[in-house]
């Protein structure tokens, strides 16, 4: 019980009356055996009809008085656990919301759900049996050992010294049973997380055919539940038998040898009745007290799994003596920053980077190369490991996060819709903003006319992650939450990536517009909305490479001009959705440098569009290989699926291409490409480059030779 006193403390003052009325109970439950003494000797073998009246008279009584005391008790403990437990559950999620984000990358949201369900439920049902389980029969079990030592104390002590084998079996179980029940809670909390992520990716699990080794993963957690659950059970059962073996058998001894001195005379008849009710009620309050023992081992154990996670300090936390951050004045920095996930592979390393107020900074580079980092650290979702990230010569480290972040307003990759309405998402950047403010936000997002037509406009709900709108309205109601807060730097992660063409263009353009007079810093893998940055910065393995403006970068030749010629070479209408491919990018591919100029400008007549929604395969493993692909927009991983396993082998975006393999050998693809966005393609069929080898012999030993490395590598 000792920790739940530390719960039940700052409720000391409303138990009183609920102790004082277990008390009045505890006085009523010994009235009725030691009534009977009287009855008995006195009433019944005395012929005295006033005193059986008597007592009959005060037993009503105390009858009436004891239910409506013990009514209120219950009324008003009930409030108490259901203040506790409401406070608990309030406590844990408020501690949630303080916790960094690297304490969610090692949890699973199924394990951290289960600690509001399962163990809450653990915790209220200890505490709501703790009166009429715990203190009532700890009350009467004092009582009615005392009122047993008065009527005869020779034979008292002896049952006395008896009664802790009611407990004996229960105390050598408890710690096998609390490690057991934790356990289970555990495996419940694992089994939780399966169905969630089942239920969260239906689609990934259906492209990927995941459904036999999701069932299969669901049936070992499972089984393993089942296990648990099935230890748990046989423990508490056999702590509850042993308690009443043990009960049952002390109250076998304890009648034989007070009848046996009753028989002889050494005891009245009165006595020996009233001994052997008080000594039931006794053995009863510790068989009472052992059977609470497995609920009270299953609370334990909740409230083990709860203070875990009370007991998790954030990595990212306000100084003591932290102050407010006043609004950027003149540059954001990052002096010598080193930062990693993992500690043994830095992803950022000794970054030196100025940013200026009302500059607007692109942040470019290939998936892993430290871009998406640098914006984590500048919200200070973590701290670096070594430098600083300074505002205005102030570094953030020694400010307050809600200040820092009060100036900053960010429009991630993925919209995020609370189920709430529209007009409640949009004020999620300003709460006490009026309609006609969130009005003038989703008018500056272009998003007000598409709202206007709705039939309940503003009051519109979103659905589950905003599942009513497309991604595009999706990404314009996050567009207008951010603008209502009229930040002084606004951040974009991968703002337009996961978006159709059409939709980029249009938003890009609604970004431009409403970006004016703010500091800009734009995450993204597209150099074409790079063009219009004043300073645009290529990260490569964490480390800056290059930077400076789009024709600068351009002129020096370097990496990102590479980087621009792989995806300025292809070109997409943004009404037609047709895309095309120059034929000079054609011939910087190594499948294609021995062609001519004039087949090359045939060639890429040939391809043709192709578009893929998101979450798509592309091709799949086994399939035959019978087209090239070329991506000219979006995002795709290949993977490959082992033993119900799948595994992501490289990511691909604009510029990238696949399948050339499968034009070199009529092998089937040995991998699958499934669409993290949207995906535009151009492809090329086998038959078209079989006709293409026909014309280019020179082609078919080159890529004769090309095949041969690739089988060897």
């Amino acid at each position: 019980m000792r920790p739940f006193f530390r719960y039940l403390k700052p409720h000391r003052v409303a138990l009183i009356p609920v102790v004082l009325a277990s008390c009045l109970e505890m006085v009523f439950n010994a009235q009725i055996p030691m009534s009977v003494k009287f009855m008995i000797d006195r009433a019944l073998l005395g012929r005295d009809q006033h005193l059986m009246f008597v007592i009959l008279g005060l037993l009503a009584v105390s009858t009436v008085v004891v239910c409506l005391s013990s009514l209120g008790r219950d009324y008003l403990y009930a409030k108490i656990v259901t203040r506790v437990t409401s406070s608990l559950r309030a406590r844990m999620f408020e501690h949630l919301q303080s916790l960094s984000l690297e304490f969610y990358t090692r949890r699973e949201a199924g394990d951290l759900l289960s600690r509001f369900s399962n163990d809450m439920t653990c915790v209220e049902n200890g505490l709501t049996a703790g009166v009429a389980w715990g203190l009532q029969p700890l009350l009467d079990l004092l009582l009615s050992a005392a009122l047993v030592i008065s009527l005869e104390w020779r034979l008292a002590t002896f049952g006395l010294l008896l009664c802790p084998i009611c407990v004996l079996g229960p105390r050598l179980l408890a710690k096998r049973a609390t490690d057991a029940s934790v356990g289970k809670q555990e495996h419940e909390s694992r089994l939780l997380s399966t169905v969630q992520e089942a239920l969260m990716a239906p689609a990934l699990v259906r492209a990927f055919n995941l459904q036999a080794a999701s069932i299969n993963r669901f049936r070992d957690r499972n089984e393993l539940l089942v296990g648990a659950s099935l230890r748990v059970g046989f423990l508490t059962s056999l702590m509850e038998r042993t308690a009443t073996l043990g009960t049952l058998s002390l109250q076998v001894v304890v009648m034989a040898i007070s009848g046996y001195l009753a028989f002889r005379g050494v005891i009245s008849v009165g006595t020996f009745a009233s001994f052997q009710a008080l000594f039931v009620s006794l053995s009863y309050s510790f068989m009472y007290l052992a059977q609470y023992t497995p609920t009270l081992i299953t609370a334990g154990g909740g409230l083990v799994r709860i203070e875990e996670i009370l007991r998790e300090t954030p990595k990212v936390a306000d100084a003591p003596a932290a102050t407010n951050l006043p609004s950027l004045a003149q540059a954001i920095e990052f002096r010598d920053v080193t930062f990693g996930y993992d500690p043994a592979r830095p992803n950022l390393k000794h970054l030196d980077l100025r940013i200026r107020r009302g500059e607007s900074v692109a942040l470019v580079g290939a998936s892993g190369s430290g871009k998406s980092t640098v914006l984590n650290l500048l919200l200070r979702f973590y701290d670096p490991d070594q430098g600083a990230v300074m505002v205005d010569g102030t570094d953030i480290r020694g400010v307050t996060q809600a200040s820092h972040r009060a100036q900053m307003a960010v429009v991630f990759q993925e919209s995020f819709l609370f189920n709430a309405s529209i007009r409640e998402n949009i004020a999620v950047a300003r709460p006490a903003a009026t309609l006609d403010e969130v009005m003038a936000a989703a008018k500056l997002a272009e998003i007000h006319d598409f709202i206007a037509s709705l039939p309940a406009g503003y009051e519109t709900l979103a659905g589950e992650r905003g599942g009513r709108f497309s991604g595009g309205q999706r990404q314009r109601i996050a567009i207008a939450r951010a603008l209502l807060k009229d930040p002084a730097i606004l951040v974009l992660d991968e703002a337009t990536s996961a978006l159709d063409a059409a939709s980029e263009h249009a938003i890009n353009q609604t970004l431009e517009r409403a970006a004016r007079g703010r500091t800009i810093i734009s995450v993204t893998h597209r150099l074409s909305s790079t063009v219009s940055m004043d300073r645009v910065c290529l990260f490569d393995h964490g480390s800056l490479l290059e930077q400076g403006s789009h024709d600068e970068l351009l002129r020096a030749n370097g990496a990102y001009a590479e980087l621009w010629r792989k995806q300025s070479g292809l070109r997409i209408s943004a009404q037609e959705e047709r895309a095309t491919v120059d034929p000079a990018w054609l011939g910087e591919l190594p499948l294609m440098k021995v062609v001519s100029a004039d087949t090359l400008a045939e060639v890429a007549l040939w391809f043709t569009t192709e578009t893929f929604a998101e979450d798509r395969f592309i091709v799949r493993r086994g399939e035959p290989g019978d087209r090239f692909y070329i991506l000219v927009r979006g995002s795709a991983e290949v993977t490959r699926t082992d033993d119900g396993e799948s595994r992501q082998l490289a990511v691909l975006s604009d510029g990238d291409y696949f399948g050339e393999m499968a034009l070199l050998s009529d092998q089937p693809r040995n991998a699958s490409v499934r669409t993290l966005t949207p995906c535009v393609c151009l492809t090329l069929g086998r038959e078209l480059f079989t006709r293409l080898l026909e014309r280019e012999p020179e082609l078919r030993e080159h890529l004769r030779k090309i095949y041969q490395e690739r089988v060897a590598q």
